[in-house]
């Protein structure tokens, strides 16, 4: 829903959470492991280096 442009805090109320940490905390989840991806690869390269 959130990828369609609907606001977390609706997709909140529609799905019945108390609040809104569920909600961002399956959105953040694909960024944050990107995000570790990216610093492996970095960090790697430069311990091969070293």
């Amino acid at each position: 829903m959130s990828d369609a442009g609907v606001a977390v805090e609706d997709i909140d109320r529609l799905v019945g959470h108390k609040g809104t940490e569920k909600v961002y905390r399956k959105q953040l989840r694909p960024i944050l492991l990107e995000g570790a991806d990216v610093m492996d690869r970095i960090f790697n390269a430069d311990t091969e280096t070293a």
